[in-house]
């Protein structure tokens, strides 16, 4: 999996590595990475103006249903990367592809594919509210 198709991202954000977030290795442990995802698409989503602060009170709550990660490089203690995304529409599924980058050097740490469905008022949805806000992400992915 690479996705890394720099015309097609809406959204960097740069974030610096902490020494809490290293294994016994000295490299960022691989679970940490799902946080710089996270974190990347709540800062989109809060970015773009509907955070997902917002999207709970309107009763639409996005939930991750599958995660696929490639981990190219690691990243150490002090280190900057810059986390970029885009987002694509497949069905009743968002499909955010995510890379994380080396900021210094430009190489690939990390490509991964996050699969979100939505609820809304409790209930699996079709995620018809969330398209709508999302439409011109999607157009700008179709370009």
């Amino acid at each position: 999996m690479d996705s890394t198709n720099n015309n097609k991202y809406l959204f960097s954000l740069d974030i610096k590595v902490r020494d809490y977030e290293l294994d016994s290795e000295g490299i960022v442990n691989n679970a940490i990475y799902q946080h710089y995802l996270e974190l990347t698409r709540h800062e989109f989503c809060t970015a773009t103006g509907f955070s997902f602060d917002e999207m709970r009170r309107e009763g639409i709550i996005p939930v991750v249903n599958r995660i696929e990660i490639d981990y190219r490089r690691p990243l150490v203690s002090g280190d900057v990367m810059e986390s970029k995304l885009w987002v694509e529409e497949r069905g009743v599924r968002f499909i955010f592809h995510q890379d994380i980058f080396h900021k210094a050097s430009g190489d690939v740490v990390v490509n991964a594919k996050v699969s979100i469905v939505c609820l809304e008022d409790g209930k699996l949805s079709r995620g018809e509210r969330l398209h709508e806000y999302f439409r011109p992400f999607l157009e700008t992915a179709k370009q």
